[in-house]
């Protein structure tokens, strides 16, 4: 704990009374109903619930992740990650909107009103258990661990020392998530993003212009130019050595063509969903929804990495010696050797704001799935309470206790994570196939709850007939072409397609009253009225083409910005412009700027 001044101490404790206070402050608003508590009275404005989506997904582990992959594969590393806007931006234009429409409190809730029958029923409660208990403290144990491996570093403490500071930190998230429900967390989200992505800014300008880096230029002398590569290169076979990205054709088809559809990975589930459909459903109406989504994909992917990339490369310069293994601490070892007294305290609150806005999400909105999809409809149901004030009170209550509850469960699950990547690798597999399922219920009338029980269930029995049986049969060049992942894509939805041809149809009065509720257009036989056209449907893909090519082109222009590469900056920007435009025609035209 020596690392830290007085002045330190004051700036981290301040920051926590301050994030309390919010919570307190914001109690009797969240008091009310589940409505409240869970999606903040349906009332958020698009930047509160944007830059919260935001916040959460700027996990503590995010800015030592990038590091690391920097040390590996340079700037270009970060497609790992950056493909995932195209998925991103389609949820924007095909999906906000209908979130807010469909007027439900949890993404689960949808499952009745879309499928019929006791399996739409049972696929609610048990998907409230998998998605808000299971999966949910998978997550909050990476973001813990992550967590702990800072703190291990920074004050050169051992895991129990760090594992004790992060269950006091994470027993402080639980207080004011319980007390304030999803609108105090929005709103102590707004401003731990400002701290920790200001933070961030402030060590990346100190580190480039110390005198061990030199600033730009010096950073560029000191570096390989492949290191400030911004592209992968598509090659005859991956090449995951060090040195630029290099993906055969086969793993550049996976990642760019079907990881961003075919895979459910929190804060990028295909259609929205999970914490991302919790936010859009909690703003003022759908414009709110809608623009809420578009600036969340315009600041997760062009305005949170270029400090993280600049002092991930920065540490290359300043700790040479340090092993590709071990290269995720160079983030946190430029934080204790470069920051002043005061900026260090204010940095740590940085982490612990990125920490505590993850967690008190995943807190919520596992919370959320607990009591409204489980609790409420299975144990408690609302006929049961004598009056509709004490029911919601009852289930507020529930909400509080079962958020207290996931955050013991989650803290255990903690001491069972190794290591980070294997977490986040288990992620993606468990959901490789079931993308499609959760796009197409919106827009075809034939998928039924058999389809996504079956897509929900097959990836855990594709992933393991591709770990045992297919390593035995395939060559190993298979696997290195992301394999695994593509056979269980394939299995995946082989499995649902048969699964929805085989069993009936969703009852025709509950896909009537579904699309009267939502209208999502697409392709919904004798259900869509006579007349209706999808030609809206057209501008909806002009509006994610050009969405994509114009974060992109934000993206990448602001990189050669920083590194002063002036031909490739004026093209990106035309680029920019261009996009730019062409998405405010075709947003125009498909209504968004409607009240």
């Amino acid at each position: 704990m020596s690392n830290l001044h007085f002045l330190d101490w004051a700036v981290i404790i301040g920051f926590m009374s301050f994030f309390i206070f919010i919570g307190i402050r914001y109690k009797a608003k969240a008091g009310n109903s589940l409505s409240d508590f869970f999606l903040g009275g349906r009332n958020l404005p698009w930047y509160i619930a944007g830059v919260s989506m935001v916040a959460t997904t700027f996990a503590a582990d995010t800015p030592l992740w990038v590091t690391e992959k920097i040390a590996q594969h340079g700037i270009s590393g970060n497609w790992l990650w950056w493909n995932m806007l195209i998925g991103g931006m389609f949820t924007t234009f095909f999906f906000a909107r209908l979130w807010r429409r469909a007027n439900i409190l949890t993404e689960l809730e949808l499952l009745e009103i879309r499928y019929s029958g006791p399996i739409a029923k049972w696929l609610r409660g048990v998907k409230a258990v998998y998605l808000g208990l299971f999966m949910n403290t998978v997550i909050i144990g990476w973001v813990n661990a992550a967590l702990i491996t800072i703190l291990k570093i920074f004050f050169e403490v051992n895991y129990w020392t760090a594992f004790g500071i992060v269950a006091l930190a994470m027993v402080l998230v639980a207080i004011y998530s319980a007390l304030s429900g999803l609108l105090g967390i929005a709103i102590t989200d707004f401003f731990q993003f400002i701290i920790a992505m200001g933070g961030c800014i402030i060590l990346a300008y100190i580190v480039l212009n110390s005198p061990e880096v030199g600033g730009v230029d010096g950073l560029k002398a000191k570096l390989p130019s492949w290191r400030l590569d911004l592209f992968p290169k598509i090659s005859g076979a991956s090449d995951l050595a060090i040195g630029t990205f290099s993906l055969s054709a086969g793993a550049f088809f996976s990642y760019m063509a079907v990881q961003w559809w075919a895979s459910w990975y929190p804060g990028s589930e295909p259609g929205g969903g999970g914490y991302i459909s919790q936010r859009m459903m909690s703003a003022k109406d759908e414009k709110n929804a809608v623009f809420s989504s578009l600036f969340f994909q315009i600041a997760h992917y062009c305005l949170r990495p270029w400090p993280w990339i600049i002092v991930g490369l920065c540490a290359l310069v300043l700790y040479p010696d340090l092993p590709i293994a071990e290269s995720r601490k160079g983030f946190v070892y430029i934080m204790r050797d470069f920051l002043p007294v005061g900026l260090k305290g204010l940095l740590l609150v940085g982490f612990f704001s990125a920490y505590m806005s993850t967690i008190s999400t995943q807190l919520n909105w596992g919370a959320s799935y607990l009591t409204n999809d489980l609790y409420k409809r299975f144990m408690r149901p609302e006929e049961s309470f004598p009056t509709k004030e004490e029911a919601q009170k009852t289930y507020v209550l529930a909400g509080r206790v079962i958020t207290i509850l996931i955050m013991i469960i989650g803290l255990g699950v903690s001491t069972l994570i190794e290591t980070i990547d294997e977490a986040a690798q288990f992620l993606i597999a468990s959901g490789a196939g079931l993308g499609m399922v959760l796009i197409l219920r919106w827009y075809w009338w034939r998928i039924n709850a058999w389809s996504e029980l079956i897509a929900t269930l097959a990836p855990f029995l594709g992933m393991l007939i591709s770990k045992t049986i297919l390593r035995d049969i395939l060559p190993e060049s298979f696997f290195e072409q992301n394999g695994d992942f593509l056979f269980t894509v394939v299995f995946t939805s082989i499995a649902w397609i048969i699964a929805t041809l085989v069993t009936k149809p969703t009852d025709r009065n509950v896909l009537l009253s579904f699309y009267e509720r939502v209208k999502p257009g697409g392709w919904w036989k004798g259900i869509q009225p006579n007349g209706e056209s999808n030609k809206g449907l057209n501008y909806l893909f002009v509006c994610w083409v050009s969405g994509v090519l114009m974060v992109y082109s934000v993206l990448f222009l602001l990189g050669y910005l920083i590194f002063k590469e002036w031909t490739s900056f004026t093209i990106w920007t035309a680029v920019f412009a261009f996009s730019f435009v062409l998405l405010r025609w075709s947003m125009k035209k498909a209504g968004f700027f409607n009240s």
